[in-house]
């Protein structure tokens, strides 16, 4: 038995926010429909043509998921929301906005009718405000919530190399929907939420901005090394890697100086005698630094680190995390099946097997669509009707 065994999803989404959270419901159990334009789906299943001929973002966001086509416009579609809510727990969407509101999907228009329904917003800016109107893409939430401003090196910011808004989000709408089940099963009701992208991000872009907090500078852009704590980051090996590490105290100081670098008198050097003189003087502490890995491969230097206890790690590419012995020995990477064939998966964090999740096939555009009909009391002859109107 799942945790979300029995409860059920209606989703309008596309792209990653909404499917990320919805993907992860559907990892616990839950029934989650998707609702997809007839002939063209999720603009995701567009992007690119990476995993045997399916794009990438779609793949990783939908697995588990029943995919209904349906014109959202048509009239006919409105009869259709109505059988599909009726038993409906949670019904999840990121369309543009204003989009629901006009469909008759606002909370204000089902609560009535379906109380006991969770209703999940996820949008650029929120339902109120300013820029409610505003379309919003991960990019653009990323610099409006500061996030490219301390990212990058000195003289260009540079973006997360993953959707950091987007999964931001769609974590923020998973766990508030979890907690309005709780919270349902305890008042017998359901409510709104309302999940803003931008204030997502701003919520994780805390520290920095405490960190500027009354007028004072904002961390500056240090590249793939951390801004306000040194050593910590990349640092070129003798065999032209790179090896990543990390010190958070001055115990870890002392004995980075004296087992790794072998300089133990830098440990009471005045110029490197806090992590604050060590920021401000990071371009010779640097040089110290390189010049001692220099005469190491990266291998000896991630030992010298292990046998110090000094915290580092490899800079892997994909290739290597696809490979990585530690997701291997921990039998992290799982099969399931979709419409190209079999593909590997990762076990979702906190996972000990494949038996605690639902791992089940990434769906074809409309796969779906006739079986839920025909659940929902369609006719064969209603249902051939309904695709010749192009209404699915």
């Amino acid at each position: 038995m799942k945790p979300l065994d029995g409860v059920k999803v209606i989703t309008l989404e596309h792209a990653i926010a909404a499917p990320f959270c919805t993907r992860q419901l559907a990892d616990l159990g839950a029934r989650v429909i998707k609702i997809e334009r007839p002939g063209v789906g999720d603009f995701a299943r567009a992007y690119d043509e990476r995993v045997h001929g399916m794009a990438s973002h779609f793949v990783w966001c939908n697995r588990s998921k029943e995919s209904l086509t349906l014109d959202v416009k048509a009239p006919q579609a409105q009869d259709i929301f109505a059988r599909l809510l009726e038993d409906t727990d949670v019904l999840v969407q990121n369309l543009a906005p204003g989009a629901a509101a006009r469909l008759g999907l606002s909370y204000e228009a089902l609560r009535d009718r379906y109380p006991r329904l969770i209703v999940c917003n996820i949008s650029g800016y929120g339902s109120d405000g300013p820029y409610r109107d505003k379309k919003a893409y991960d990019l653009l939430i990323q610099s409006e919530s500061g996030f490219l401003s301390i990212t990058g090196g000195p003289d260009s910011p540079a973006k997360a190399g993953c959707s950091i808004a987007d999964i931001a989000a769609g974590m923020y709408a998973y766990t508030n929907i979890l907690s309005a089940l709780l919270q349902r099963s305890k008042t017998g009701l359901g409510r709104e939420i309302d999940v803003s992208m931008l204030e997502s991000m701003v919520e994780w872009m805390t520290y920095p901005l405490y960190y500027a907090f009354d007028g004072a500078s904002p961390p500056p852009r240090a590249g793939a090394a951390h801004a306000t704590i040194y050593p910590y980051g990349p640092f070129p090996a003798g065999d032209a890697k790179t090896v990543m590490l990390g010190l958070q105290n001055e115990r870890e100081w002392g004995v980075f100086c004296s087992q790794v670098l072998l300089e133990p008198e830098l440990a009471i050097d005045r110029r490197f005698s806090s992590n604050s003189k060590r920021v401000a003087a990071r371009e010779e502490l640097r040089e110290i630094i390189v010049a001692a890995f220099s005469k190491l491969t990266s291998e000896e230097v991630l030992s010298r680190l292990d046998s110090a206890q000094i915290a580092n790690a490899r800079m892997n590419d994909m290739p290597d995390v696809w490979s990585h012995p530690q997701l291997k020995e921990r039998n992290r990477w799982v099969s399931i099946d979709s419409p190209a064939g079999a593909i590997p998966a990762l076990l979702p964090p906190g996972v000990s097997t494949a038996s605690d999740v639902r791992l089940e096939p990434v769906p074809a555009l409309g796969q779906h669509t006739e079986a839920l009909l025909n659940e929902l009391g369609f006719s064969t002859d209603a249902i051939r009707e309904l695709r010749e109107a192009a209404v699915i």
